[in-house]
């Protein structure tokens, strides 16, 4: 069994300025994220991490590493835990682009599987298939280890409706705060959900 301790990125500067949509577009955090990601650290200074990985986008690397301090592993990353491709609405807000385009996000809401994001972008589908595949080879690759990993919320919210077998046009109905720490039991061939969203830190 690995435990894996599965966290979003601190609030980057686009959540913000009014929840822009980030998705690729290499944001940093901005000051309270910092801070959401060092009290994140404070919380689970007693938890010893063999191993950590993250996205390769700055506010998630950044994030790992001030949870991690000046002590712990060094941090790997990995594509597989992107932020989704988000299309044509990167660097929007949703009341936006939903007023431009109300089609686009209305398939999009009834069937994410299929329905590529912001027309151009990526299926819940294949963010699912990336992040469960990363997940997999976590439980193969580090039997009995404690594992930090570091991705973004609509990676993390399909990761975790597969998991638990939901509909994925029901993925919003899963919230991860910015630093919300999910708390998952690995092996090479099942995932048990122990905690969902801890954010007991950011309080």
């Amino acid at each position: 069994m690995t435990r894996v301790y599965l966290i979003r990125h601190g609030e980057s500067e686009w959540n913000a300025a009014g929840d822009l949509y980030c998705g690729r577009t290499d944001v940093g955090l901005s000051t309270i994220g910092r801070k959401q990601a060092e009290d994140a650290g404070m919380f689970l200074d007693d938890v010893r991490f063999d191993f950590a990985y993250a996205s390769p986008l700055i506010r998630a690397r950044d994030t790992a590493q001030l949870i991690l301090g000046d002590t712990g592993p060094p941090i790997l990353t990995d594509e597989r835990i992107y932020e989704g491709d988000f299309g044509e609405w990167e660097g929007r807000s949703k009341k936006e682009f939903i007023v431009e385009d109300p089609e686009s996000w209305e398939n999009w809401m009834a069937n994410p599987w299929e329905t590529r994001a912001g027309r151009a972008g990526e299926t819940a589908r294949e963010m699912y298939e990336r992040a469960s595949s990363f997940l997999k080879e976590i439980g193969e690759k580090h039997p009995d280890d404690t594992v930090l990993v570091v991705a973004h919320n609509n990676t993390i919210r399909f990761l975790l409706a597969g998991i638990l077998g939901m509909p994925f046009s029901n993925y919003r109905k899963i919230f991860q705060d910015n630093t919300g720490i999910n708390v998952l039991d690995v092996t090479a061939d099942s995932v048990l959900i122990r905690s969902l969203n801890i954010n007991v830190h950011l309080f």
